[in-house]
């Protein structure tokens, strides 16, 4: 192996150990002394790599957009490709919420790495447009009028809620087996078109709203009725365990 063989192996293997570090703190920052203890490394040996703390925590998720594009990249069917979009959330909650959160630390405090953010955006750039591609070609399969922007932003918001849940200590005690919410999460987004059928009325959405604001204080749908009335007693009860 040449040196510069050798000199990428080490900063892969840097990478690798600093987000796994990362993973197990669950709090967003690790110090480079823990690092270069964890790899057998002089503190030095990392500066070779990474001119800072800030800019090794940005090459991580780079390496994660990377993998994800990766991912995206898979040429087979549209509804596979859709799955894919949102378990890559639900399948790696915390590592998904916790790189999100570190990026928006560096995107707003962050100085001199304006480069490594070009080069993340680039990459996210090229995987928005496979998943527009994904996306469309399985509205279309549906038959749906449902449009891609809304879509993929459903998906989105899904996907980040989905890992929000996944990931909360609090709500696992509720949330029961892991993988079927993940199954009926991924389904929710599947059935989502079928909702929206190519020959649905002209002015269905603008008249939808408008009931929906009409009775946003009535009780829409019977069967839905005694699942908030329990869902708000709980609360209650909950509340005034609470105050006492």
């Amino acid at each position: 192996m040449s040196r510069q063989q050798q000199f990428k192996q080490r900063e892969e293997n840097i990478l690798s150990a600093a987000e796994q570090l990362l993973l197990e703190s669950g709090e967003g920052d690790i110090t480079l002394d823990s690092l270069a203890e964890q790899l057998d490394l002089a503190k030095g040996t990392l500066y070779k790599h990474f001119a800072s703390k800030d800019e090794l925590f940005l090459r991580i998720i780079i390496r994660y957009e990377e993998q994800l594009f990766t991912i995206s990249s898979i040429d087979d069917e549209a509804a596979a490709g859709v799955a894919r979009v949102i378990l890559s959330q639900l399948l790696n909650p915390q590592k998904a919420m916790l790189l999100n959160q570190i990026e928006e630390r560096l995107a707003s405090s962050a100085v001199g790495l304006n480069k490594l953010f070009a080069q993340l955006y680039a990459i996210r750039r090229e995987r928005l447009k496979l998943l527009i591609n994904i996306t469309t070609n399985y509205l279309h399969s549906q038959n749906s009028c449902l449009t891609t922007r809304d879509y993929l932003a459903t998906i989105w918001a899904m996907g980040q809620g989905g890992a929000g849940l996944l990931n909360s200590s609090f709500y696992q005690r509720y949330l029961g087996r892991r993988d079927t919410l993940r199954l009926a999460l991924v389904q929710q987004i599947l059935d989502l078109p079928k909702q929206y059928p190519a020959d649905m009325q002209e002015g269905f959405f603008s008249n939808t709203l408008d009931r929906l604001s009409q009775a946003r204080y009535q009780t829409v749908d019977s069967s839905i009725n005694p699942v908030v009335q329990a869902m708000h007693a709980q609360f209650n009860q909950s509340n005034q365990s609470n105050a006492v």
